[in-house]
């Protein structure tokens, strides 16, 4: 090897930042407002603290995210009672074409009958979930 060249070595390790955070500042807190910040650190969902102080100093945009479990659960009941009143108007089809099929027009005819009167039950309990998912938006999700 010869001694006037300069060889670049590998040194390894994370490229350095075009401008690195150096500066440090230090402050106090009470514990009111020790536990204001913490709780204004959850809302806004950041994982980073001194990140989340800069973006308050600064005036940048924070962001809180609530979630209200209640709600949530309610929708997540109420699509599942969706997809069973879907299975149930598929049943319902594959019901009247059997009765049709297997049964004279007058046995099937009595057979709709009973199916209808649970139907009009249904369709009246569906009306009622309906009333109660609009009543719930009005007092839990508009705002």
């Amino acid at each position: 090897m010869d001694g006037n060249k300069s060889y670049k070595r590998n040194r390894g390790g994370r490229a350095p930042k075009d401008d690195p955070s150096i500066h440090r500042h230090v402050f106090r807190l009470t514990e009111r407002e020790n536990a204001k910040l913490l709780s204004l650190f959850e809302a806004s969902g950041m994982t980073n603290k001194a990140k989340f102080i800069i973006s308050l100093l600064f005036g940048k945009e924070m962001r809180s995210v609530k979630i209200d479990k209640g709600a949530v659960d309610f929708y997540m009941r109420l699509t599942s009672l969706y997809s069973q009143f879907r299975a149930v108007g598929v049943n319902y089809n594959q019901v009247v074409k059997l009765l049709y099929r297997h049964f004279s027009e007058k046995k099937a005819a009595a057979y709709l009958y009973k199916l209808e009167k649970q139907t009009a039950e249904m369709a009246a309990l569906c009306q009622k979930i309906i009333g109660i998912t609009h009543e719930f938006e009005a007092k839990h999700l508009k705002k």
